[in-house]
């Protein structure tokens, strides 16, 4: 990883790092960070002779040498001080929350429509909406494109931002042409690494944030991690890792809950964690109580299914959404809860 002495290299410092690292089949992409544009060196960065020619350049302030396989998302990385802002909301800093439908209707819009106001009022700061669904059965509703009209429309009636999932690129490109402001990787394609490199590439230089669920089927937490250094590595680090559950289920539950691997993540990566209780347990008698799991564990924010009227859902919701007024309760509890680890971390440092 390249951090030069300026705030970032020029067209022609660039050109020259670029051809140095190419010679060693290495490749570099750009990181814009706030302030400061880091240079990840992708490809294998340990040959001594490629880092005596970086570190002899007068532009370059340093290289650091991170032996990991998800050198971007490791907490030791130049991106530990990177940030991401959403819904007047920095990660990390303040409780974040995303709520809306698993399903939009498009034969009935004023039910988003409805769903954004309420989740807007119970201090939602990121609207879900699905546009298009994965299915297990085929002949189930897959979603239609003509709802990411009625989700866009919702934004523009409550100034939420937008969060919707994405499974292939021709999706992708329309969901970026739209406007969505974050694009969610389901956990059927937690580990479609096309998919992946398509979105690194496709939102490097917009500040478009992407919220990454953990495969079902996924096993060690460095697995999770690489699967968003696949994103990273293509230039965009806005990036938020969300435990939703995995298999086998746990009897009783929709999923196996996960939203205990919140502290192993957050001693491997700087990235926000953002847990989704209401695909975990699948059952939304049982989603407030996962959801302040959730906090109590560390995590950075929520992700709640939620509609104004459930029985009357398309997807999921029927099972497994929150109403707006349990929602609102919920996060009244999950940010008291909030405030008291935030008290908790600044009496530890201050003694």
């Amino acid at each position: 990883m390249i951090l030069p002495k300026n705030n970032r290299l020029s067209p022609d410092e660039l050109n020259e790092v670029t051809q140095i690292v190419g010679a060693f089949g290495c490749r570099i992409q750009p990181i814009v960070g706030a302030v400061r544009t880091i240079y990840a060196i992708v490809g294998d960065e340990r040959d001594d002779l490629m880092i005596t020619r970086l570190e002899g350049l007068s532009y370059i302030d340093r290289i650091d040498k991170i032996q990991s396989p998800f050198r971007l998302m490791d907490r030791r990385s130049d991106l530990a001080t990177h940030r991401i802002r959403l819904g007047g909301v920095t990660l990390g800093d303040e409780l974040f929350i995303i709520a809306g439908q698993c399903t939009i209707d498009p034969k009935n819009p004023s039910l988003l429509y409805e769903t954004a106001a309420a989740v807007k009022e119970a201090g939602a700061h990121v609207l879900r909406g699905g546009v298009w669904k994965p299915r297990t059965n085929p002949y189930a509703f897959q979603g239609d494109t003509k709802s990411l009209d009625i989700l866009m429309e919702a934004h523009r009636r409550t100034g939420l931002p937008v969060d919707a999932e994405v499974m292939d690129e021709p999706q992708l490109r329309l969901a970026l042409d739209a406007g969505v402001h974050m694009l969610q990787v389901g956990a059927r394609n937690a580990l479609n690494y096309s998919l992946l490199r398509a979105i690194g590439r496709a939102v490097a230089e917009r500040d478009t944030v992407v919220l990454l669920k953990r495969s079902l089927h996924m096993g060690p937490i460095n697995e999770f991690l690489s699967a968003a250094e696949y994103i990273a590595s293509f230039g965009n680090p806005n990036i938020l890792l969300c435990p939703r559950g995995t298999a086998p289920t746990l009897d009783g539950y929709r999923n196996h809950p996960d939203e205990s691997i919140t502290p192993l993540l957050k001693e491997k990566t700087w990235a926000p964690v953002v847990v989704d209780p209401s695909h975990s347990v699948g059952r939304a008698s049982y989603v407030p109580a996962c959801a302040l799991a959730a906090i109590a564990y560390g995590a950075d924010g929520l992700c709640i299914e939620t509609h104004v009227k459930p029985s009357e859902g398309i997807g999921d919701d029927p099972k497994q959404a929150l109403t707006p007024e349990v929602l609102a309760e919920t996060i009244v509890q999950a940010q008291q809860l909030w405030n008291l680890r935030r008290a908790s971390r600044v009496g530890a440092a201050a003694s």
